[in-house]
């Protein structure tokens, strides 16, 4: 009898602490290589950095990162990564994706398999239409670009537009001369190009021989930016007095320093900023610099994954680490932040997308380091415009 409760108070034991050592995997996509392969370790990062911040409100629960590289704008790949992922490994959720087509390519997977998908880049407005079992972090381009064309339309009579040619690109064009022309301003020329290796001299002697007031530009986040700036200054359009706007993809954070001076003064929209002076984005940079180095600044790459990461754990504390995906999706429907880095956000129980601030920023120097600097709020708890003018219809 002895033996027998011996061996039965071990069975408990063991199965607890089977319990409390319970993993949720995340089958974690973005971009190592390829197209803006820099940009996958800042929503890596992110996401790290959170879960070691808060590992102790999980009570136990394990969250295993499966990570895998799309390669850049490749919607085979991602679709492939996403299967594999939910049909061997059997993750609880996916995350992640830098790139609309990407996220586009999983959704189907999503859906069928009732796994839900924190998309915490692509920024499409469309995306989160394409599956039940998505909700996004991030932004959507027609919150960036719609205030943006209001704000110009007050301060400019002609516009040109300059975008990457896939869905993003098309949604700030469109965003952009939408709230431009509806106040009064007009598009004297619109140009699409290749989302890789475009000519930007080409795109630049176009627009200076058109003699816009403004240039709007949208192009993937990094190296390209630092490419179509540096272009803007040697064909001498800011020396003709073509003032340059745009997301503020074209300014990101960690980009800044590689572009130098000839991003003075260019204005953006966007949710965020490095530089913005709310006490918990200083704590985030902070936490991000001590953990990663004193040179490396967080872009809002980094802060789609942060928040990502937020509503995940907030999913994982309340079902106690045992997730079912309808459940799930109806927490991360309700969830709000009102500390982001960024400021307050939450997710329209409707669309599953992001509802957040949208502030003006100009790139200036701050104690010798440019940095995008948040001038005024030009949005207050913005709603995708695309998605609201949609309702309309």
């Amino acid at each position: 009898m002895r033996t027998i409760k011996i061996a039965l108070a071990a069975a408990l034991a063991l199965s607890a602490f089977a319990a409390a050592a319970q993993t949720v995997k995340i089958g974690f996509i973005t971009s190592y290589s390829g197209l803006n392969g820099n940009l996958g370790p800042y929503m890596e990062r992110a996401v790290r950095l959170y879960l070691k911040q808060h590992e102790k409100e999980l009570g136990g629960v394990k969250i295993e990162l499966l990570t895998r590289d799309d390669t850049g704008p490749n919607p085979d790949k991602a679709r492939q990564l996403a299967q594999e992922l939910v049909v061997r490994d059997k993750v609880n959720l996916l995350a992640g994706v830098i790139f609309t087509p990407n996220a586009m390519a999983m959704a189907p997977i999503a859906t069928e398999a009732k796994v839900p998908f924190v998309i915490m880049n692509a920024g499409t407005a469309v995306i989160t239409t394409r599956s039940p079992y998505m909700v996004r972090t991030s932004f959507t381009l027609w919150q960036s670009s719609y205030p943006l064309g209001e704000w110009a339309a007050k301060r400019y009579k002609t516009a040109y537009t300059l975008v990457s040619d896939f869905g993003p690109g098309h949604d700030s064009e469109e965003a952009f001369a939408k709230a431009f022309t509806a106040g009064g301003g007009k598009i004297v020329g619109a140009v699409r190009a290749p989302l890789q290796n475009p000519d930007w001299a080409a795109y630049m002697q176009r627009v200076k021989d058109a003699k816009p007031d403004a240039l709007m530009v949208f192009i993937p986040a990094g190296k390209t930016a630092t490419a179509v700036m540096k272009n803007f200054a040697d064909l001498g359009l800011k020396d003709a007095g073509i003032k340059l706007i745009g997301p503020g993809d074209i300014t990101t954070d960690e980009e800044l320093p590689n572009m130098g001076d000839v991003a003075l003064g260019v204005i953006t929209v966007h949710h965020y900023s490095a530089g913005a002076d709310r006490p918990a984005n200083k704590e985030f940079v902070a936490a991000w610099k001590k953990e990663y180095g004193q040179n490396e600044t967080p872009n809002f790459v980094a802060v789609g994954a942060y928040d990502g990461a937020a509503i995940i754990v907030e999913a994982i504390k309340q079902q106690k680490g045992k997730l079912d995906p309808d459940k799930t999706m109806e927490i991360f429907k309700h969830w709000k932040s009102p500390n982001s880095p960024r400021g307050p956000i939450s997710i329209d129980p409707e669309t599953r997308d992001i509802v957040q601030n949208e502030y003006l920023r100009e790139v200036k120097k701050v104690n010798g380091q440019l940095a995008n600097v948040e001038t005024e709020t030009v949005a207050t708890a913005l709603k995708d415009p695309w998605k609201e003018l949609q309702k309309k219809k």
